[in-house]
């Protein structure tokens, strides 16, 4: 279907996955909203839409809180796309150093902040993979602690383990029912298209199993030529030490031809932030918001 030309927009669908893998490829993005799986499964959580603005390509948004925002144009007339979208009260998200240093240093009139909660977190993946030194001596431990205690298999994802990874996600949702949190429901529901639609998208993974049931699983995919990106993991909470195991087994198994992996931003919670930490990222990829002052 065309895209039309702003002010109009129309909703992000399937069919758009070849153009916008396309565009990805040559842009060759840091920031992990740039891929085509990410951006179709929260659809809904933020309204995704695209709009021409002059010669470029636009994703526009809305978060959380109802801003409405664009992401960084894509190739065209960056400027104009800019200046177009701020005097009409949008916000500019998810603009890196890059993109700042190039198209927004200098312009007047508007204000660019750092946007701590949505950095990302980028690792070297064969220390995730590998857990060397005394730097992950917890974490190795952890994955003794579950190890000694349980007989399981790690197998790459597929379709035979759909059903018994939905049923996972549904206890993990129930363990978190008390959680009064739109973000939580658009992560679980994102979370179960991502397993039912995981080889239309493009996704690749694996799952841990415990007598035979899927006890955890993750699903991640590239996101430039040297970077995967991990966009879900999720493990029963009451077995210790699978968190850690499921991360390494990713990192030792997915996409060993990158160099880099990306898991994606804390969004302010303290515990997931904290968690983030104390994998020693190599680099947190900054971000900032724009709008007009």
């Amino acid at each position: 279907m065309e895209i039309p030309h702003y002010p109009e927009s129309r909703g992000l669908m399937l069919d758009d996955k070849p153009l916008l893998d396309e565009m990805f490829q040559r842009l060759q993005p840091r920031i992990s909203e740039f891929t085509f799986a990410g951006l179709f499964l929260f659809r809904n959580a933020h309204a995704y839409r695209l709009a021409r603005v002059g010669e470029s390509l636009v994703i526009l948004g809305r978060g959380y809180d109802d801003t409405e925002y664009f992401l960084p144009p894509l190739f065209g007339d960056i400027g104009g796309a800019l200046t177009s979208l701020l005097d009409d009260a949008h916000v500019l998200y998810g603009a890196d150093e890059s993109f700042v240093h190039e198209h927004l240093q200098g312009r007047e009139g508007v204000e660019v902040l750092e946007n701590r909660d949505s950095f990302d977190y980028l690792y070297l993946r064969r220390e995730l993979a590998e857990l060397p030194g005394n730097r992950f001596h917890k974490k190795k431990n952890r994955v003794n602690y579950f190890s000694s205690r349980h007989s399981y298999e790690v197998e790459l994802f597929s379709k035979k383990h759909v059903d018994g990874s939905l049923q996972l996600l549904d206890e993990w949702c129930r363990v978190r029912e008390s959680i009064e949190s739109s973000s939580l429901l658009f992560e679980a529901n994102a979370s179960g298209e991502a397993l039912r639609m995981a080889e239309n998208l493009g996704l690749d993974g694996l799952v841990v199993l415990v007598e035979g049931v899927v006890k955890a699983f993750v699903l991640g995919e590239k996101l430039n030529d040297t970077t995967s990106v991990c966009h879900f993991e999720k493990a029963d909470p009451f077995l210790e030490g699978l968190y850690q195991l499921v991360d390494r087994e990713f990192c030792r198994r997915c996409f060993t031809e990158c160099t880099y992996v990306n898991r994606e931003q804390d969004l302010g919670e303290p515990n997931l932030r904290v968690s983030k930490l104390s994998y020693h990222p190599v680099e947190l990829i900054k971000k900032y918001k724009v709008r007009v002052r």
